[in-house]
């Protein structure tokens, strides 16, 4: 089955977004200093992945229970 385009930018969402969050507790682990918009575009991407399976979900309930 094919993913859609709105799956891929939720993989890509979700890889930069742990690779945000990496960065983040590193640079606390190393007792560096992180950016003040660091913590913010964590959220605004964990927020992004929280619509998008909400989404999904209501979707599936709408089509019936589908696994697609």
């Amino acid at each position: 089955m094919r993913r859609r385009e709105m799956d891929n930018l939720s993989v890509l969402a979700c890889a930069t977004g742990l690779l945000l969050a990496a960065s983040f507790f590193a640079r606390l682990w190393l007792g560096m200093p992180s950016p003040d918009w660091l913590p913010m575009m964590i959220t605004a991407i964990a927020g992004f992945e929280i619509f998008m399976v909400l989404d999904t979900l209501r979707r599936r309930r709408a089509d019936g229970g589908s696994n697609g």
